[in-house]
């Protein structure tokens, strides 16, 4: 997302079944067999909505490590995110993840 000509991360919150707010930057979503995937990852506070980073290398892995899988529903013509938690749907959209990262960096160089 632009803001003032300036890339900023895209932040959501997820109210989790508790009631608890947890704020999530939406780093992409894509289709996989006809469904919409979103890979999020937590919001630290120290990074909330500035999009600053430390080394870009170490925050990518760090990223990936801490991403979590959500699958696009449309329930009553609203969307909804449900996390994925059978293992093969994971790794299937976690595989076509990886392969658009790999295409962003070889885009990039």
């Amino acid at each position: 997302m632009k803001e003032n000509g300036e890339e900023r991360p895209s932040i959501i919150t997820l109210i989790d079944e508790d009631g608890g707010e947890h704020e999530f930057e939406v780093l992409d979503v894509f289709p996989v067999d006809a469904k919409r995937y979103a890979i999020l990852v937590p919001v630290e506070d120290n990074h909330a909505g500035t999009g600053e980073r430390g080394d870009e290398e170490e925050a990518d892995a760090e990223e990936y490590e801490r991403a979590y899988i959500f699958r696009i529903e449309e329930v009553e013509g609203e969307e909804s995110l449900v996390e994925v938690e059978e293992e093969e749907e994971w790794n299937r959209v976690a595989r076509e993840w990886e392969l658009r990262m790999q295409e962003l960096e070889e885009d990039g160089e």
